[in-house]
């Protein structure tokens, strides 16, 4: 059993060098967290470079690459009542794992915790932290922050238990834009999502853009659509992507990927429950 509230959990695949620097930054925290690396199925010596340098962190080796899943097994194989994600590209600031588990032993709906995002050796803020602080859905009287169903990956802290009760990542998107299909699975079973400007992360991705993200973050943006939104919605998000297809290659990449996975989608439809389905309507009026 940890001595701390709250363990990393970081995925990673074919990049060693970045993950290095990651865990160097992540050991030296106050909090010394538990730290776990799930490696999906790297072939670029990661695991060597793991167990010569870093012999203190925690493997879970995948035998295939589980996208964002990987998450859920590193969460399970943790025994820590928090856990903090982390990329193999971010990290979280001194004393910010602290104030989080604090967030949550205060507060005992809080399900996941999303932090204030600095990016880059210049620590620009985050786009998405304005975004997330202005949420039309304001603050909750037993919450911390402000209400969202949105938040990164790679700056959350999230209660275990509220996590796994809720699934976790979804296993059909695999990766891209996965955070909002939680956010809602979170929500729908009570648990509270916020935003805490005073919880940091440090994010510092590869400026070189992932080859076919785009088409990944539009896929599983109608994906999330018909697992759990109204049908007029998700047709409404179809249509919108087939309109685009002809002349967006993303779109149209997206779109033959949605269509092959879209009877697994309608096979796990849970459709939100409707103080959830008004919520999601009042950020679609704010952020179409």
């Amino acid at each position: 059993m940890s001595h701390t509230p709250t363990g990393v959990v970081i995925a990673t695949r074919d990049r060693s060098e970045r993950l290095a620097r990651t865990l160097r930054r992540l050991l030296v925290l106050p909090e010394r967290p538990e730290i776990l690396v799930v490696d999906n199925a790297s072939t670029d010596g990661t695991r060597a470079m793991l167990a010569r340098d870093f012999p203190e962190v925690r493997v879970l080796a995948l035998p295939v690459n589980h996208g964002a899943i990987a998450r859920n097994h590193g969460a399970r194989a943790l025994d820590t009542p928090y856990v903090a994600f982390s990329d193999d590209d971010s990290w979280w600031a001194p004393g910010a794992l602290g104030r989080a588990a604090g967030l949550m032993d205060t507060h005992p709906r809080l399900g996941l915790v999303s932090a204030r995002t600095l990016v880059g050796p210049a620590e620009e803020p985050d786009p998405l932290n304005d975004v997330l602080a202005t949420s039309p859905l304001g603050p909750a009287k037993d919450l911390p922050g402000t209400q969202v169903l949105g938040f990164l990956a790679c700056a959350c802290v999230v209660r275990r238990e509220a996590y796994l009760e809720a699934g976790g990542f979804h296993p059909l998107l695999f990766f891209g834009g996965e955070e909002t299909l939680l956010a809602y699975d979170l929500a729908a079973r009570g648990w509270g999502v916020t935003h805490c400007t005073d919880v940091i992360a440090h994010h510092h991705p590869d400026p070189a853009p992932r080859t076919g993200r785009p088409a990944r973050m539009l896929r599983n943006e109608v994906l999330t659509s018909w697992l759990r939104r109204p049908l007029p919605h998700a047709l409404t998000r179809t249509r919108a992507l087939a309109r685009d297809a002809p002349h967006d290659p993303a779109a149209r990449q997206a779109l033959r990927e949605t269509l092959v996975r879209l009877p697994a989608a309608l096979r796990a439809r849970a459709p939100l429950p409707p103080h959830v389905e008004r919520a999601a309507r009042t950020l679609d009026g704010a952020h179409p």
